[in-house]
């Protein structure tokens, strides 16, 4: 059951990169159209900038969880490496816990921020004038969903850890080793 849970929320995972991605890259395009309009015909396209960092806030949020499920996340693992398998595993469930706790404090004072915003209908100084709740719905459920997949991982390594699956906790939360690297990156 916990690896068809892991499975679904690595799928969603890979499907908010995907969208982040896309969304990322008409972001580029908007602003390439904006320094080529502005370069031959004199025109902005106004508020390019600002709807760029609102998605890439928001993408890069959404991102942070196929990062956690992938294990892309760059450590310092020179004496890692050296450690037996239940102390990597000890170790990576300590990094985890650690890990859960910030985006726990993140994410709610992420949240009583947009709150705030919401009630009192706050928005961008800017040309365009966003109401901030806006940009911000889709970067506090980013948080929130990241959040959720660290609770996961978190309650699964306690279950590998009262069986004593060391390697399953390493599968989930380790560092990757030198030869899965390679697999990834030669099996395309």
């Amino acid at each position: 059951m916990l690896d068809k849970i892991h499975s679904h929320l690595l799928s969603i995972s890979r499907v908010a990169v995907w969208v982040g991605g896309g969304a990322l890259l008409l972001s580029a395009f908007m602003v390439t159209l904006d320094v080529i309009s502005r370069k031959i015909f004199g025109y902005t396209i106004s508020g390019s900038d600002e709807i760029t960092g609102y998605v890439f806030a928001a993408s890069t949020t959404w991102a942070y969880a196929y990062c956690l499920f992938t294990r892309s996340n760059i450590r310092i693992d020179a004496l890692y490496n050296l450690l037996n398998l239940k102390t990597k595993a000890l170790l990576d469930m300590l990094g985890l816990f650690c890990l859960l706790y910030y985006i726990y404090l993140l994410t709610t004072n992420a949240w009583g921020m947009f709150l705030e915003n919401w009630q009192y209908n706050s928005s961008a100084q800017t040309t365009l004038a966003i109401p901030l709740w806006i940009p911000q719905i889709f970067w506090i459920t980013g948080l929130a969903f990241f959040l959720l997949c660290l609770a996961f991982l978190s309650v699964y390594s306690i279950i590998c850890l009262t069986r004593r699956d060391w390697r399953t906790i390493n599968a989930i939360a380790g560092v990757r080793t030198i030869e899965q690297e390679i697999s990834d990156e030669t099996h395309i």
